[in-house]
């Protein structure tokens, strides 16, 4: 089984600048072409690139979104509404979870916890490492993230998505030794599944030992972006 694909409840989570949120999204816009998909950006760390900045793009598409209220203003301390923990009742066939990527953003995690044990085996939950960012480039503080998230989340990584990037920047080279890292992050926390997101043209080049899940970049910050 691939928890990627497979499973109804799926979690992502990981350091800001991961590429979680890039994951996330691309995860719902190809659910949703087989399943009735649910996206609950549930970030209450991160105030930029957050998936709910696209809901425009994934309502279009059929895709239902929930996130904190007052995501994406000014107000520091976002609440969650009530519709969230409706997902677990509702007729979803696949709900993907934009969670914050360090132990106090797991703490939101932490809350549906009673909800997530229910549905136990339909649920998975992915840490996406970004070796090339800060606090994520070694086993060492990999682990420690992850046992972090799980203390404050209540749940157990099901498995591990390398996403090593540079942005436009990326070589094969390091996708391949961030994988490395993380295989070795696995093996030691007796995580079975590993996967390796990227660009497709990237991911093409690359000799790698784990499944691939070609990702398109959505999350394109506006001064990046080609000017007319």
């Amino acid at each position: 089984m691939n928890p990627f694909t497979d499973i109804r409840y799926l979690v992502l989570t990981g350091n800001y600048g991961s590429g979680k949120t890039e994951i996330a999204l691309n995860a719902a816009l190809e659910a949703c072409d087989e399943r009735k998909t649910t996206l609950v950006d549930l970030d209450i760390v991160n105030p930029y690139f957050r998936s709910g900045e696209k809901a425009d793009i994934l309502r279009k598409k059929g895709i239902e979104v929930l996130m904190p209220t007052f995501a994406l203003t000014t107000v520091d301390i976002p609440a969650l509404p009530a519709e969230i923990q409706s997902v677990f009742e509702s007729a979803a066939e696949k709900v993907i979870f934009d969670v914050g990527g360090d132990d106090t953003g797991a703490a939101a995690l932490g809350r549906y916890y009673p909800s997530f044990l229910k549905h136990k085996e339909e649920t998975a939950m992915a840490v996406v490492v970004n070796c090339m960012r800060p606090l994520t480039q070694n086993m060492d503080d990999i682990t420690d993230l992850i046992q972090r998230i799980e203390k404050r989340g209540r749940l157990r990584t099901d498995f591990l998505i390398n996403n090593t990037n540079l942005g436009d920047q990326t070589a094969p080279e390091m996708v391949e030794k961030g994988e490395a890292i993380v295989l070795n992050c696995a093996e030691k926390l007796g995580i079975r599944f590993v996967m390796t997101a990227g660009m497709e043209s990237v991911l093409e080049k690359c000799r790698l030992k784990s499944p691939v899940l070609p990702v398109k970049r959505y999350m394109i910050p506006e001064w990046m972006m080609e000017q007319p």
